[in-house]
């Protein structure tokens, strides 16, 4: 790559030694070359653009790239430049795909084609096999060849004493459970969250005890055990305080929350666009505001996009027949921070983006240092804008924020020895 100059960018590096200064600093090589003031041009390209900050790369640890089986909605490639357009330089890949990631094979295939990308792809394998949860897929086998977690996606493992062995299989490894806490017969049918209004519109609503009667029994069965666990998408009041409590027990337990459930409500629906059907639903405002709350607390220690591609064939359907999911990688820090603005520090909001995640993981925070490998992360906090067609980068295009305010923009990425800036926020430089 060639030598960049990053003019008068704000960092945002929590634990690092050059948290929240206005620097520049030259990129040599793929690695930090300089930090300081006043950095000579020399060959490098300048990029400088009032307001961009600068943080080390985010993580997402919740995104389906469709591969392989259904390649037309997404595709590896193509997702992971989704990925880089929101300002990720990792990315957590979901095994729900036909066949599913439920073995070493899988977990290659998906490290094989996404190699020279400059976005990492981090395998979530399968925890049981063809996510049918009647027996533990080859779990160890898939964490020797690079998978950084287990989960079923939303495919939940009812079967208590098969999710009491995963959680004490685990633990041979220290590997990570992911759990989707939704009771399957406490969900079967449901369409939208269960209020007055899912009365009022005639639609079979999904009950936030859903999610607590199952998040009760995983955190039940991992005090028994002593493994570790993280909460996928938390979207109700009880389910954070469940959480919440667990942290207290000193319980090693982590969760996310995705960022259309901090700013998207139920009300929503009242269109019935099928947009805004996801799952778990969309809640009301009691619920929001305790994942607000949660996240600012750090109860909750991740915001992650839940990006589930869908092509026009399955999402523009009467409501019932829809698929549930929307995109959110290329939107997820514009989502959490128009909401978040103001609750909470611009450090902190860039902690649940980065910092929570690879701690979840138990990946290294890369912090700006000079001589350190670049895998960093460029953002306008400041700026306002509307989402168009012609923003999304992804194949599928199944987002209800076309058209919608704003606020926060990622700009690129550097990682990997590779520059992945968005020609629109750049310029001429």
């Amino acid at each position: 790559m060639k030598d960049l100059l990053l003019r008068g960018v704000k960092v945002v590096d929590p634990g690092g030694d050059h948290h929240d200064t206005e620097t520049d600093i030259l990129i040599q090589n793929g690695r930090i070359g300089r930090v300081g003031r006043r950095i000579p041009l020399g060959k490098a390209r300048e990029v400088r653009i009032e307001g961009l900050h600068l943080s080390p790369g985010w993580v997402d640890l919740r995104a389906h790239f469709r591969d392989p089986g259904e390649e037309y909605k997404q595709g590896i490639t193509n997702g992971l430049d989704a990925a880089a357009a929101g300002g990720y330089t990792a990315v957590a890949v979901l095994p729900s795909t036909a066949p599913p990631m439920d073995g070493r094979s899988g977990v290659e295939y998906l490290l094989r084609k996404a190699q020279h990308h400059a976005v990492q792809a981090l395998p979530l394998g399968a925890l049981t096999k063809g996510l049918a949860g009647g027996q533990l897929a080859e779990l160890f086998d898939m964490q020797q060849a690079g998978a950084v977690a287990f989960t079923d996606d939303q495919q939940v493992v009812s079967n208590s004493r098969l999710m009491l062995l995963a959680l004490q299989y685990v633990m041979n490894f220290d590997g990570l459970v992911m759990t989707f806490a939704q009771d399957p017969g406490l969900v079967l049918g449901g369409q939208m969250h269960e209020s007055p209004l899912s009365t009022r519109l005639g639609m079979r609503g999904i009950p936030a005890l859903a999610e607590e009667t199952q998040l009760a029994r995983d955190i039940a069965l991992l005090a028994y055990t002593g493994s570790r666990m993280h909460v996928a998408t938390v979207s109700t009041r009880e389910g954070v305080e469940l959480v919440r409590a667990a942290k207290a027990r000193k319980l090693r337990i982590s969760a996310s929350v995705s960022a259309h459930h901090l700013l998207l409500d139920d009300g929503c629906l009242r269109g019935f666009d099928t947009d805004y059907k996801v799952m778990p639903p969309l809640r009301d405002q009691t619920h929001i505001e305790a994942l607000r709350e949660g996240v600012k607390d750090g109860t909750i220690d991740c915001i992650v996009s839940d990006h589930r591609p869908e092509d026009v064939e399955h999402k523009k359907l009467e409501f019932a027949q829809a698929a549930f999911g929307m995109i959110g990688l290329e939107t997820c820090f514009a989502e959490a921070n128009t909401v978040m603005k103001g609750r909470m520090t611009l450090r902190r909001l860039v902690e649940r983006f980065c910092h929570g995640p690879r701690a979840v993981l138990g990946l290294p925070v890369p912090h700006v240092t000079e001589g350190a490998e670049a895998e960093l992360t460029l953002f306008l906090p400041e700026q306002e804008w509307h989402l168009e067609r012609n923003d999304l980068v992804s194949r599928s295009q199944n987002t209800p924020l076309l058209g919608q305010p704003l606020t926060g923009r990622p700009v690129g990425i550097i990682s990997k020895g590779q520059v992945l800036l968005r020609s629109q926020q750049v310029g001429a430089v």
